[in-house]
């Protein structure tokens, strides 16, 4: 991996971040587009830029800048994602527009911008979620965001096959900062918590690091054969629909 160029959206926090240390020690050049700079206590050597993922002209600008900087781009990690609650009535059209520029539209005008940077065997990965498959009650924008992550995935991987792959990962609930924000919004966070941990096979929620390795594992050299397919890794959420067979 030595000296292959990865750039990570929304890499300074959660399962971003936990990329962004895995492709270091792996000997990547990383280079972070994120709103927020990293923690002054976070150690890393990635360059990172600032930027607004609903702004074109900002997110046009940093990849000219890269180009410069690095002359290519090997891969693109659309990590970056938000969520707003609310169902199709009661979602406002703001909080509608923001979900689908930051989750939907932002992924699509950074491939765009890189796909033209990578050489043959160069990969676009794009981060949804296992409710691209199955959804909880009032994430009417998140869920349909991350449903359209699926098909994005498949178009880039049939109009640049065989030159550059496309591959979704989809993870489960992860202690991220997005779900302790979720939690302080309950009204009861332990027993939310504890729902939460149940509702997987493994019996718990997922760390981020456990998705930042598989993200990273398919920017290598052994699963050169996975292409436009979406990946769970979700500690086997909605596997189970419950009832008995007795």
């Amino acid at each position: 991996m030595t000296g292959k160029v990865a750039v990570v959206t929304g890499g300074t926090t959660g399962i971003g971040l936990a990329t962004v240390k895995i492709l270091e020690k792996e000997k990547f050049q990383v280079v972070v587009i994120g709103l927020t700079p990293f923690e002054e206590q976070e150690e890393t050597k990635a360059a990172f830029f600032q930027c607004d993922l609903r702004n074109t002209a900002e997110i046009e600008y940093i990849f000219q800048a890269i180009e410069k900087k690095y002359g290519t781009i090997h891969c693109l990690i659309n990590n970056a994602g938000v969520l707003s609650y609310g169902s199709a009535v009661t979602l406002s059209e703001e909080q509608w527009d923001m979900v689908m520029d930051v989750n939907v539209k932002a992924p699509f005008l950074c491939a765009k911008y890189a796909i033209p940077l990578m050489p043959d065997g160069g990969i676009v990965i794009n981060v949804a979620s296992v409710q691209s498959f199955v959804a909880q009650p009032n994430v009417a924008a998140y869920a349909t965001s991350k449903s359209a992550l699926l098909g994005l995935t498949r178009s880039i991987a049939i109009d640049f096959s065989p030159h550059i792959r496309c591959v979704t990962v989809c993870p489960g609930t992860i202690d991220t900062p997005m779900l302790h924000k979720a939690l302080t919004e309950a009204s009861d966070p332990d027993a939310m918590m504890t729902e939460l941990n149940e509702s997987h096979l493994t019996g718990r929620i997922g760390r981020p690091q456990e998705v930042g390795e598989l993200i990273v594992f398919l920017c290598g050299d052994k699963c050169r054969f996975i292409n436009g397919q979406e990946i769970r890794v979700d500690g086997g959420l909605g596997v189970n629909i419950g009832g008995s067979a007795n």
